[in-house]
């Protein structure tokens, strides 16, 4: 199994060692690890190159770049996210902002069809529902079908700090995790609501509702306006 696992933070605590955790129950073939913001350090500025010149164009794809590729490539998505604010890092925010162009409505990747993805929230207080919703958020506008979301309290600031009742049933709730993924990996089927979604989007494309130019010679350029789809296509 291919894994592309991005941190929502620099430090190493206790979303990075759940996810950690999860990695040791599954298959891992080849693992390509990201820290934001260290991987990924600016905000979007709202320059739309990415709409109107294409993504290539964007003042950040030097940083992006590799991200994306590790994300086409991966059979398995990981991310993980502190709870700041009640909701998602900043980092990781400014990460998915830089997204956008990959959402269903714009310029969806095939790629992101076939994909399991899993959202790790920590947080020594509340909020970890709401963290981690702000990331599924874009990951089911980028097409992907099966997400699966774990928050966790740790009630404390260091992953030294957290109790052990709290790793221990981290532990055992992270391998029934890993144990879905692996069952699903050969098995995985395209949701009716992101199918729904595609032809939503499909037919805004055929009827000149869409974003730009660039985005309707997308859909062209890949038959979807015909009969060809997403979920059937190579990257």
């Amino acid at each position: 199994m291919k894994v592309t696992l991005l941190h929502g933070q620099n430090h190493r605590q206790s979303s990075w060692h759940a996810a950690h955790l999860l990695l040791e129950q599954l298959p891992v073939e080849t693992l390509h690890e990201f820290y934001l913001p260290k991987d990924m350090p600016h905000f979007c500025c709202g320059c739309y190159r990415c709409m109107e010149l294409g993504e290539d164009f964007c003042p950040h794809t030097a940083y992006m770049a590799p991200i994306m590729k590790a994300m086409k490539e991966a059979d398995l998505l990981i991310f993980t996210t502190p709870t700041y604010c009640l909701r998602t890092s900043g980092s990781m925010k400014a990460f998915l902002d830089h997204c956008f162009l990959n959402f269903v409505v714009h310029r969806p990747l095939p790629s992101m069809y076939d994909k399991q993805a899993v959202i790790l929230a920590s947080g020594a207080g509340s909020g970890m529902k709401k963290a981690a919703k702000d990331i599924r958020t874009s990951l089911t506008g980028w097409g992907i079908s099966h997400i699966s979301c774990y928050g966790f309290r740790s009630k404390a600031t260091t992953w030294e700090a957290v109790p052990e009742s709290i790793k221990r049933r981290l532990t055992t709730d992270l391998a029934k995790l890993a144990g879905r993924i692996k069952r699903k990996q050969h098995h995985k089927r395209i949701s009716w609501k992101q199918k729904l979604m595609f032809h939503a989007m499909r037919q805004m494309q055929k009827h000149g509702m869409g974003a730009g130019e660039l985005d309707y010679q997308y859909w062209k350029k890949r038959g979807w306006l015909e009969s060809s789809r997403p979920w059937t296509d190579d990257e």
